[in-house]
């Protein structure tokens, strides 16, 4: 991330209600920290901090103001921020290491996705390096179908069957023979809410009844996706969401306008919430899949990268990540095994009907 060194002491004080326990926390001197508030007030022509005899130090309002659009602007940009960051490491690893992998994925944002490049990185030789574009699931699987990638992420729920929002939404995009589908994760998504859930919203039909404000995800994105098929299960009109077409592009950006009191709720998964200090009301489980193409399971960055799912190491740290657990993860899967609405038999005679016709 890239922060403004200001932020940093604002959030120390703040946390450690006085200058001095700030400068403790942060290994400063208390002279430094002070000279720099000081610095800083005449700067932005504000005051950053008061306090009063015998009282813990407090932002003002505008330095808590500084705050909140510091934590606005990073859950906004941490995708690009990532992609910014992944392009420099296939930049120099291609540059400089010829026995280096690299492996362009364009994904759906996750958060274990990112844990996975950093634990590549952290092995002995950091030969495998994870070239992670952040997108919407469908904008993934077409970029692979286009070959601006040789992975995509994507997700999906569990129990999703035949003739159902999430078969419309994957089936046209992904072709038997032709694409292979890797296991990646299990992982949650719920509501996430305020600290103690004062709305005690506990599902949809809460928060269709109570008109609580809802922060969405974008049409294109795997999240988007399972909120419309879990409204169609609950027959719940999306007119009845109230802020059903206010979008934000992450996890992380949806949570912080809950966390920023913008909206009331928000549907996502357990670490965004925790991450952003709420709470977090399970509603669904569902499949984060890898796919890639049928000719590029053989390529060494891929060999590498199935040999890295699979490893011990790599399924123990994506565990300890709140709302997520391994489930096949590396193994190359049935398409018909994980995508149950998938009938390869109803897809072949619908091809040849359309040739026939043609």
């Amino acid at each position: 991330m890239v922060r403004n060194p200001l932020i940093d002491l604002l959030q120390a004080v703040a946390a450690q209600g006085s200058i001095s326990g700030g400068a403790r926390a942060l290994g400063l001197s208390y002279r430094h920290v002070w000279g720099e508030l000081k610095r800083w007030e005449q700067e932005l022509g504000n005051e950053l901090v008061v306090w009063e005899k015998g009282q813990a130090a407090k932002l003002t309002e505008f330095g808590a103001k500084l705050m909140w659009a510091e934590r606005q602007a990073q859950a906004r940009l941490a995708p690009q921020i990532e992609a910014l960051r992944a392009e420099l490491e296939r930049s120099f690893a291609v540059a400089f290491d010829d026995t280096a992998h690299v492996v362009t994925l364009h994904a759906s944002h996750d958060v274990a996705l990112s844990s996975l490049r950093e634990h590549a990185l952290r092995l002995e030789h950091g030969q495998l390096h994870l070239d992670i574009r952040f997108s919407g699931s469908v904008d993934a699987i077409r970029a692979l179908n286009e070959g601006r990638c040789v992975m995509a992420g994507f997700h999906t729920l569990q129990d999703a069957g035949a003739q159902t929002l999430t078969q419309r939404t994957y089936q046209p995009l992904l072709q038997p023979g032709q694409h292979k589908i890797i296991g990646f994760a299990q992982r949650t998504q719920g509501l996430m809410v305020k600290r103690g859930n004062p709305l005690g919203l506990h599902g949809l039909a809460d928060l269709a009844h109570s008109q609580a404000r809802f922060a969405n995800r974008a049409l294109g994105t795997g999240t988007r996706v399972v909120l419309d098929e879990l409204l169609t299960r609950a027959n719940i009109a999306d007119t009845l969401i109230n802020g059903y077409q206010r979008t934000e592009p992450s996890h992380a950006a949806v949570a912080h306008a809950v966390a920023a009191g913008q909206a009331d709720a928000a549907l996502g998964i357990a670490v965004a919430a925790e991450q952003a200090g709420l709470d977090f009301v399970p509603l669904v489980n569902e499949r984060y899949h890898l796919v890639c193409l049928k000719s590029a399971l053989t390529q060494p960055g891929i060999v590498a990268l199935l040999a890295l799912l699979r490893s011990p190491a790599w399924r123990s740290e994506l565990g300890a990540i709140p709302g997520y657990a391994a489930l096949q993860s590396g193994e190359v899967l049935s398409m018909r095994q994980v995508l149950p609405w998938w009938d390869f038999g109803r897809a072949k005679r619908a091809n040849s009907a359309k040739a026939g016709a043609a």
